[in-house]
């Protein structure tokens, strides 16, 4: 039987993640936009928010290749994640026509948020698999 990596299940979450950010969400505007793009017309949203996820999955899949140096990457992308997913949520709820964000992008950022939540390691075992490595 093979030993796997304490953080390879994490650091292929951040990759996944990572090419999500970078070019997913671009073609998931391009294909689903009722469930991915908040504004109707000429809008300078899409490209703001294109550019800051593929910033941050850039730096997704940097901090894969060792995930305990970037925690507090991580971090901010679940807890980021979180707060983007919510308040998407409640406004769509009270914009017109935006109910297709509950089906599209809203569970996606809880996903993500969930996925590395439970993958990153805390406290006594990140102390544990630092002496490990």
């Amino acid at each position: 039987m093979t030993d796997i990596h304490p953080l390879k299940y994490l650091q292929i979450a951040l990759v996944l993640t990572g090419l999500m950010f970078v070019a997913g969400i671009y073609l998931l505007m391009i294909v689903w936009p009722s469930g991915w793009v908040w504004h109707t017309g000429h809008s300078n949203y899409p490209p703001m928010i294109i550019g800051i996820y593929a910033t941050l999955g850039i730096f997704l899949i940097i901090a894969a290749r060792n995930p305990l140096d970037h925690l507090s990457l991580i971090w901010f992308t679940v807890w980021s994640s979180v707060v983007h997913g919510g308040i998407m949520a409640a406004q769509s709820f009270t914009s017109a026509g935006s109910a297709g964000h509950l089906l599209g992008d809203v569970p996606a950022l809880l996903v993500v948020a969930a996925v590395l939540a439970v993958l990153t390691p805390r406290g006594e075992k990140v102390r544990l698999l630092r002496g490990m490595l």
